[in-house]
């Protein structure tokens, strides 16, 4: 078992077994050189370079006549080979141990990075049990699954695709999904995920989606892209790697030549201090500055429920001035309830809301949820001509005449309310009601009132922010009264109600102007635009598909404050990579002057060169452990 183990970790760490074996060849080839025989030695010497050194060497050669760039690696093993040309084999075997070992430690550091790709691939099983068209039970790979296949989920075990409940009830614990702890009771026809697990008896379920398509595969694509994608730091120390390679490159023979001809240097020792020159002055520190930083910050936040689509989303989001947040849905549960109905003669109470419930059964919003419920015991009604007007209402024919459902810009400019009516609805409005108005041939005949409870983080997550400095905005279709009122409630700074869809994208323009750079908070298909047009976007994960493909920044557990500590750990990643960037070059300028006064030699030169470069990782992945 512990060989199995051993050469399961030789296969998973090439880089670092090819390490491991050059040192010891080191120590053997420096006990043969201790024993006077030293061609023996320096033959082991030799075969150290090209094991230690293999993979610098190919990374090195590949970038230089494939990719036409120069890089860290070419400079490594020029000085390697330099002071193997002037009979220095033990420091040339030094260098290239030490730069294999700081290489090959960073490979096992940002592997670490990886590991939120890794839990989230775990959590949906390889296998699923699938009925066979004689109703008996196959066991089969999870990707083998296809849309419409019946299949069965025993109790404690993961659903292993995303599908529709065929059971008439079951338990499922979401809490890898959302994080929260209680498991949610499902019904038969509602959605379950892939990677929720099964807390009752057992289930029967039919594949809604392919394999490559369920809620974790796309967040595992998220991930994966973000992790490949840079942020503006990185790519500009990637940018100029190759032009101060150059420099580099041209440096060192003047160097060597002014030293020689001027300083009355002996030649060997001007090659051996350009060759010093060569390894400190590298770059390894300054390259690694920015990435592991960036790479550790996506993957903490990965594994709090937050997908950063890059590491460009990172940077913006340290940036950020101001926050605007959609109501409904983001500040508030998203699912209101009619708390009043008003009927102007309660004799046509039936039929106002027959024509009601037969309208608002072809709209998804929310808030036509909320009137289908409270008049599910309702009868409906034939109705025609239905115009969707987005963001007013709805206008239909309908019992011998034409009826406008919808908000108070839409209906009451024709239908306008009383004096009593108008105190009433100022009253429910200044509590935060919303309100649906019902107009028949131009007559108001009903309205009605719902509430939309608040999330339980709003008030926290806006006090975060404002204490971190960054206005808070709420954007709203709700009329001014009952906006103020939930931002009253929640201590928002600013208001822009009576929002249309199509205007939040104006809106957003009009706030980048005046704040600079600015987020969008949302979660459904109308936020999309404005989501696009912010300097950062910020998707709920209960949100649609278009919305979480637009966005920037995804949050998959719902929880609001993750976005304070999205901006925390923004800002602690730009610190981090700022400390990177000043000791690095601090390192190189104090390393080349030691050289200059031939204070170090090449041992010490990589160590102190190396050992920068890896406390630098090292750094950068203490975001690994960044606290909420």
């Amino acid at each position: 078992m512990n060989m199995k183990k051993l050469f399961n970790w030789i296969n998973g760490h090439p880089e670092m077994t090819m390490t491991i074996i050059s040192g010891v060849l080191i120590i053997i080839g420096m006990l043969l050189e201790h024993q006077q025989l030293n061609s023996l030695a320096y033959a082991i010497f030799i075969v150290a370079f090209i094991i230690g050194g293999y993979h610098s060497a190919k990374e090195g050669l590949t970038a230089l006549f494939v990719e036409r760039q120069l890089n860290v690696d070419i400079l490594m093993l020029l000085a390697t080979i330099g002071a193997g040309i002037i009979g220095y084999w033990l420091e040339g075997a030094l260098l290239i141990f030490i730069f294999s070992l700081s290489e090959s430690l960073e490979v096992m550091a940002m592997n670490k990075s990886y590991n939120a790709i890794a839990s989230l691939m775990s959590l949906t099983p390889e296998m699923a049990r699938r009925y066979q068209a004689n109703g008996a039970i196959e066991e089969v790979a999870t990707e083998a699954l296809r849309v419409g296949d019946r299949v069965q989920v025993r109790k404690g075990e993961a659903v292993p695709i995303d599908g529709t409940l065929l059971s008439e009830r079951a338990i499922i614990n979401e809490a890898a999904l959302t994080g929260e702890p209680l498991p949610v009771e499902k019904i038969i026809g509602d959605a379950l995920i892939g990677g929720t697990i099964n807390q009752a008896e057992s289930i029967d379920m039919t594949v809604s989606v392919e394999n490559e398509n369920t809620l974790f595969a796309k967040v595992i694509r998220m991930v994966k892209e973000a992790q490949s994608s840079p942020s503006h730091t990185a790519s500009l120390i990637a940018k100029i790697e190759n032009t101060y390679v150059k420099i580099v490159l041209l440096a060192v023979p003047l160097f060597i030549l002014g030293v020689y001809f001027f300083a009355g240097w002996t030649f060997t020792e001007a090659f051996y201090r350009g060759m010093v020159l060569l390894t400190v002055a590298s770059p390894c520190a300054l390259i690694a500055s920015a990435t592991p930083a960036t790479l550790a910050a996506i993957s903490r936040a990965a594994g709090n429920g937050i997908l950063f689509k890059g590491g460009s989303s990172l940077d913006n989001t340290t940036r950020v001035k101001a926050i605007v947040f959609d109501k409904t849905g983001t500040l508030t549960e998203g699912k209101p309830s009619v708390a009043q109905a008003y009927y102007r003669r309660e004799e046509l109470a039936p039929q106002i809301d027959a024509v009601v419930k037969s309208v608002e059964l072809h709209s998804t919003h929310p808030i036509a949820a909320a009137l289908v419920h409270y008049l599910r015991d309702v009868s409906t009604v034939s109705v025609a001509d239905m115009q969707d007007l987005t963001g007013y209402g709805m206008v239909v024919n309908a019992l011998e005449g034409e009826w406008q459902i919808g908000k108070a810009s839409f209906v009451l400019p024709k239908a306008p309310l009383d004096s009593t009516e108008q105190a009433t609805v100022q009253a429910l409005e200044s509590q935060g009601m919303t309100l649906v108005y019902v107009a028949y041939k131009q007559e108001l005949v009903a309205y009605y009132a719902l509430s939309d409870q608040l999330k339980k983080d709003s008030p926290m997550t806006i006090q975060a922010l404002k204490t971190m400095g960054i206005r808070t905005i709420m954007l709203t279709g709700d009329r001014e009264r009952t906006a103020h009122y939930i931002a009253n409630q929640l201590g928002i700074d600013e208001v822009r109600a009576n929002c249309l869809p199509a205007d939040k994208a104006t809106v957003i323009k009009e706030l980048q102007a005046q704040y600079g750079e600015v987020a969008m908070v949302g979660d459904g298909v109308n936020d999309a635009p404005a989501l696009a047009l912010a300097t950062v976007g910020i998707a709920m994960g209960s949100g649609t598909d278009i919305a979480m493909e637009t966005a920037d920044v995804v949050l998959m557990q719902d929880d609001l404050m993750q976005i304070p500590f999205s901006i925390r750990l923004s800002k602690r990643t730009q610190r981090i990579v700022l400390q990177n960037i000043t000791f690095s070059l601090a390192v190189i300028a104090c390393l080349i002057t030691a050289n200059v006064f031939q204070l170090i030699n090449l041992p010490l030169g990589v160590i102190g060169h190396e050992g920068s470069t890896i406390l630098v990782i090292l750094n950068g992945l203490r975001l690994l452990m960044a606290k909420e």
